[in-house]
């Protein structure tokens, strides 16, 4: 019986990870229908290459780092170069672990070039993928997940809320105060213009990809099948999901007059997003609530941004910074004592103030480090590799030509003259 069960937790752990490799092709999606088509083929080159080359660091320092042992206050110390070695004890294969752990990686660099888009060189993308990836992403996960001193205060992030997705939120929060808005965003007189993205199709098919990710990113969490815990975490997951998108759809139709699909779309993304951090801790009527709150906040965080005049394209900062904030904060509020298996219930259940210090500490210090490190790591790439930006010329005929030489849509922009010639 122990050997049929490992058997099926490795399956399981590997059914998640490749869940969340699958995450890729949604952000993907969304990025590229969210941005205009003369962009579309970089922004899904650059996120293959990106997840290739954040894999292979992973392997050979990010494991280490995060779950090494002879750890110090930030980072672990061994288990470099990963050999896929099965360690004694453990219910799961753990080279099985490994994958899905590499998987959360790659996943929190992607949301991190949500403040590149359209504006940044590759090059930058390239160096920023290896050092995000080797001193940034494993010290977070290190503190919390990986035994560190956050994890020994007890904090509470599941799936990833801070780990994932505040993470990547502040480093592209970095990327956009160095790199600048785009040309045409904002207007001399500080007034913002909407740039918008060519294919909703897209972004909506992205949502929906990673909405279904989703169920690896948090039922794989439980890195067991053998008490059935992780389809309790699979609902409240998707009805946090669901309660984003409706209270993002009401809140886009009192304020604008009209329901705004991308608010809806985001509204989604955000409760997933929020429920990330306590869809093991809470219950699923605070699970409803939890999502409901992060549509509405979403809703106000992009306005919030857009009047200190960041330029977010795909919104990373509101959707996977203001909400996993929220998200974090929240398992502090509902974390129930017969579900709180990390840390203490949440004040609502009666833990008092103790979880939310502990929660709202958290969320500080990490996004601190996040912000700090990634800025600090962007501004020395800006010097020395002479900006991180395109030219004006590069940017306004588009990052598929300027960076790669060829057409994301080549049918759009190739000139009848130049069909014929080719079609000769």
């Amino acid at each position: 019986m122990e050997e049929i069960m490992f058997s099926l937790n490795s399956v399981w752990l590997v059914l998640g990870a490749l869940l969340v490799i699958l995450m890729q092709g949604g952000f993907i999606l969304l990025e590229a229908g969210s941005t205009r088509m003369k962009n579309a083929g970089h922004i899904a080159g650059k996120t293959v290459f990106t997840f290739g080359l954040a894999s292979i660091v992973f392997w050979a320092v990010g494991y280490g780092f995060i779950f090494g042992g002879n750890s110090n206050f930030f980072i672990g110390l061994s288990d470099f170069f990963y050999s896929g070695e099965q360690a004694d004890g453990m219910p799961y294969s753990t080279a099985a672990f490994f994958l899905f752990q590499l998987a959360f990686a790659g996943i929190s660099l992607t949301i991190a070039f949500g403040g590149f888009a359209e504006r940044a060189k590759l090059s930058a993308y390239l160096v920023f993928a290896i050092l995000f990836s080797v001193i940034v992403y494993p010290v977070v996960a290190h503190w919390i997940w990986g035994g560190g001193w956050l994890a020994e205060h007890g904090k509470q992030d599941f799936a990833g809320s801070t780990v994932v997705h505040l993470t990547g939120a502040m480093a592209a929060f970095a990327a956009t105060i160095l790199l600048k808005p785009r040309i045409g965003k904002f207007n001399k007189n500080g007034t913002s213009n909407n740039i918008f993205g060519h294919n909703q199709v897209y972004t909506a098919l992205g949502v929906i990809v990673l909405w279904v990710g989703w169920f690896g990113f948090n039922g794989g969490s439980t890195f067991v099948v053998d008490d059935g815990f992780f389809g309790f975490v699979a609902l409240n997951t998707n009805l946090a999901a669901g309660a984003g998108a409706v209270a993002a759809l009401i809140i886009s139709w009192m304020v604008l007059g009209k329901s705004d699909i991308p608010t809806i779309l985001n509204g989604a993304l955000a409760g997933l997003v929020a429920i990330t951090a306590s869809c093991a801790f809470v219950e699923t009527w605070a699970a409803v609530l939890i999502g409901f709150v992060a549509g509405i906040l979403v809703f106000y965080s992009v306005k919030f941004f857009d009047r200190l005049k960041v330029d977010d394209p795909i919104y990373a900062l509101s959707v996977h910074g203001a909400a996993g904030v929220w998200g974090t904060l929240s398992t502090g509020l509902f974390a129930t004592p017969e579900l709180a298996t990390v840390g203490k219930p949440g004040l609502f259940y009666g833990g008092g103030f103790s979880q939310l210090g502990v929660q709202a500490m958290g969320v500080s210090v990490s996004a601190l480090y996040a912000f700090v490190v990634s800025f600090a790591l962007l501004y020395a790439m800006k010097k020395v590799m002479k900006g991180l930006r395109v030219s004006e010329e590069e940017e306004i005929i588009g990052l598929d030509v300027s960076e790669h030489g060829n057409y994301g849509y080549p049918e759009a922009f190739i000139t009848n003259e130049e069909k014929n010639r080719i079609a000769n």
